[in-house]
């Protein structure tokens, strides 16, 4: 849960894939700010290893080749002391996290030993808790719906009956699509169980048949293929959100480098300062109240403003870039009911014929706005 929370929830990450013509990362003269081997006695050299390095709210993360070496580049990486560890599936570095100090005028090294995980069952994706489950692909189709909310490890690790996963299903079906275990919301109006699972009863039958309500149950944990050649080449940098229950949806990243962001489960739109790592956030205006808050897509206009749709609040949201001001936008009252949500909005041409589009996941189709008058088809 902490890696899922990290990784989806607390973070946004930019990934560089390096020139894959180059020979290495360092090939037209530049050094590495640290550099090392990962090994195991297991498998000796190991490839595929993901090195990440942190310091303060940024962590920059890179894979080792297929001689175990791995290198951080010098503009990646500046003075200071990081925290270092490790991501590959099976193992744990041998005593735990450490903690390395590069200078500004001298490469460091670190070799680092991996050891057979203690816990292994902690390091599995959602992925590979559905690869690892028994059952045929007809039955796994359901876990495929409990991975926004939460990771499938809780399912697995759960001790419910059948019944008592029947009430489970009951009660999720009652929250919003943009909730998650940190910060769940209800629906105004809950969705009928059977929207949430067709075959209710046998979904709940098959979810306790491979959780622990039988002493006797075991599986086979199996985890995928660590990354290989070109796909080790890569640099990707995180960084850390101030606040724990931010779910950063849709990135957009300007000609100033400032990572503008989406709140999949709060009303804000976030500004990242690459540079200077500072955070702002702006406020954005409620609708309606009793819905649960939160924005999906992040959209730019001709004018280099931002658009955001506001899912349950049913509308869209305009920020003025230069004023840093909010104008939002509510469909017509014909059109909003409990199911109402403004996942997408296209506003990158609406300056030609002052129409804006919107899409909303509840419909089969799409509302055309018109900007003057407010009408919506």
């Amino acid at each position: 849960m902490r890696r899922y929370t990290l990784s989806y929830l607390a973070a946004i990450a930019f990934a560089l894939a390096l020139n894959s013509a180059a020979p290495s990362a360092y090939a037209q003269g530049k050094t590495a700010a640290l550099s090392g081997k990962v090994s195991s006695a297991e498998e000796g050299a190991m490839e595929g290893v993901v090195v990440s390095a942190k310091k303060g709210i940024v962590t920059i993360s890179v894979v080792s080749d297929d001689k175990g070496q791995f290198s951080f580049p010098t503009d990646k990486l500046g003075a200071g002391d990081y925290a270092i560890s490790i991501r590959a599936n099976g193992y744990d570095l041998e005593g735990g996290a450490k903690s390395i100090a590069v200078a500004a005028d001298k490469p460091a090294t670190a070799d680092l030993k991996l050891v057979k995980a203690k816990n292994l069952a902690a390091q599995l994706t959602n992925q590979e808790w559905i690869t690892s489950v028994p059952g045929t692909d007809e039955e796994k189709k359901f876990l495929f719906g409990c991975t926004n909310c939460h990771s499938v490890e809780r399912i697995v690790t759960s001790t419910h009956t059948a019944d008592e996963f029947l009430q489970v299903i009951t009660r999720m079906a009652g929250y919003s699509n943009n909730s998650f275990f940190l910060k769940p919301q209800l629906r105004a109006v809950p969705r009928d169980p059977g929207r949430l699972a067709p075959n209710v009863s046998k979904d709940a039958a098959y979810l306790a048949s491979i959780n622990r309500s039988a002493d006797d149950r075991k599986i086979e944990l199996k985890t995928l293929p660590r990354v290989k050649g070109e796909g080790t080449k890569v640099v990707i940098t995180e960084y850390d959100l101030p606040r724990k229950e931010s779910q950063p949806h849709d990135v957009v990243v300007d000609a100033d480098g400032m990572a503008w962001y989406t709140d999949f489960g709060g009303q804000f739109l976030g500004r990242l300062n690459t540079k200077t790592l500072e955070y702002t956030e702006f406020p954005v205006p409620v609708h309606r109240a009793e819905m649960p808050k939160g924005a999906l897509d992040l959209e730019v206009d001709p004018q280099g403003n931002y658009w955001m749709a506001l899912m349950f609040q049913g509308g869209v949201a305009k920020f003025d870039k230069k004023t840093e001001k909010f104008e939002t936008m509510q469909l017509s009252t014909e059109f909003l009911n409990s199911e109402t949500q403004q996942a997408m909005v296209g506003p990158t041409s609406w300056t030609v014929d002052n129409k804006l589009w919107l899409q909303d996941p509840s419909l089969p189709g799409m509302y055309r706005v018109d900007m003057t008058t407010g009408k919506t088809e």
